[in-house]
């Protein structure tokens, strides 16, 4: 296929993928979900959904590979603009409780991890080599614990301004924690990703990359802390965002071609903008841009992970999976909350809000599968994981203020009750 019929192909599977993605998200309002489920879903079905109805050869004609190629590309762009706003949003503010804000986030972290360890250990001894793919063991534990231990910040900080938590103590401690474990997740995926190399010597460049990525994130960071630089912004908004976004194409697309994920060179650029302004409005425009073109993200995952998982993935694994994602996450959640002095409603509420998982789960699980630490099977059992579990953080808030609210009526009425048996009649 030429490379005009390619463009022109390429563009029209754009529009017609934004439009899918439109509809899942239509579909999770209605359904009173958040919208990035229904298009997160959305496009992770039309691979499996075409080799269902077409087969494999309609497949191919729909999407020949030099156009899955041509889509591969911008997904990737997509997500390195994308990644630019979400790292940045990766701060930690001042804490009301540091001691608390401690334990909360060793509780969101230390279980899950260990949870993510065991579903590891299971895959190896249990599951079987088709499961277990043949990422060096070292890799393979530290991705499975990775992705087990990641929560959404975005989709939690949209959810805690829907339900008007986000001035409460509970709200507040599990988006703080959130922040500190996804920064954490981040370094250790790195760490993951080099170890999959499986030799000393693809291990030292791949970190030698992040080095050398870190120093150049240090170099963005000090250019534009500058006055003039700031002055430059404030005064050619527009022209900022642009070269904002190129500057972030240019290092992820750097990192990738020197062996590591564009996605740690876009999150480094993210993490090099200054906060407040008047750098805001063009790290927005550049998060925008790029969130606007994620369905082609979701559609290129489900392509290379999805079409022929789904019949090779034990139910057992995607059983151990949710139970165990469910139990470091909640029950971690909760044990850290009341280790640092949390009410048991404020612990059960925040060990329920650090289970959302989202979208970043579903980029941790495409770094780790492109990096060969996930097979495909263990791919699809993760991710609905992630999805189950962001599916039910609204339910069960909803369940858990409910339990709090007929506690609290039956204290009043016992208080009732038993209120004037404490006095004498006269």
């Amino acid at each position: 296929m030429s490379a005009v019929l390619v463009l022109l192909h390429g563009a029209a599977l754009l529009v017609a993928l934004l439009l899918v993605g439109g509809t899942g998200r239509a579909v999770a309002r209605l359904l009173r979900q958040p919208p990035v489920i229904g298009e997160i879903v959305a496009g992770l079905l039309v691979g499996p959904a075409l080799v269902l109805f077409a087969g494999h050869d309609g497949l191919a004609a729909v999407l020949p590979e030099d156009v899955r190629a041509l889509l591969r590309l911008v997904a990737e762009g997509a997500l390195v603009l994308f990644l630019v706003g979400l790292a940045r949003e990766l701060r930690v503010g001042p804490a009301r409780d540091d001691r608390r804000l401690a334990w909360v986030t060793a509780g969101a972290l230390v279980p899950a991890l260990a949870c993510g360890v065991l579903v590891a250990l299971w895959v190896q001894f249990v599951a079987g080599p088709a499961v277990r793919g043949d990422a060096p063991m070292p890799a393979f534990v530290l991705g499975v614990a990775v992705t087990l231990s990641i929560t959404a910040v975005p989709v939690l900080a949209r959810l805690l301004t829907e339900r008007g938590l986000t001035e409460t103590t509970a709200g507040a401690l599990a988006l703080a924690a959130a922040v500190v474990v996804d920064v954490v997740g981040w370094l250790l995926l790195s760490l993951a990703v080099g170890l999959g190399a499986g030799d000393p010597a693809t291990f030292g460049r791949a970190m030698a990359v992040l080095a050398g990525a870190l120093l150049l994130a240090g170099g963005i960071r000090w250019v534009l802390r500058r006055a003039r630089a700031a002055l430059w912004c404030g005064r050619w908004p527009a022209a900022s965002a642009v070269v904002l976004g190129v500057v972030a194409l240019v290092v992820g697309f750097g990192v990738h071609l020197l062996g590591l994920t564009a996605v740690f060179g876009a999150i480094l650029v993210g993490l090099a903008v200054p906060p407040g302004e008047p750098w805001d409005a063009p790290t927005a425009a550049v998060s925008r841009l790029g969130r606007s073109l994620l369905p082609i993200f979701f559609v290129s995952a489900g392509l290379t992970a999805l079409t022929g998982a789904v019949a090779s993935t034990p139910w057992s694994l995607v059983v151990v999976v949710l139970v165990l994602g469910l139990a470091g996450k909640i029950g971690g959640g909760y044990l850290g909350s009341r280790l640092g002095g949390c009410s048991p409603a404020e612990a059960t509420r925040i060990g329920i809000l650090l289970n959302t998982r989202g979208l970043t789960e579903l980029i941790v699980l495409q770094v780790a599968f492109q990096a060969g630490i996930l097979s495909p099977p263990l791919f699809l059992a993760l991710l609905i994981m992630a999805l189950v579990t962001t599916l039910l953080t609204g339910p069960l808030l909803s369940l858990a203020d409910r339990f709090v609210r007929a506690a609290d009526a039956g204290d009043s009425a016992s208080d009732a009750v038993s209120g004037p048996s404490m006095v004498s009649p006269r």
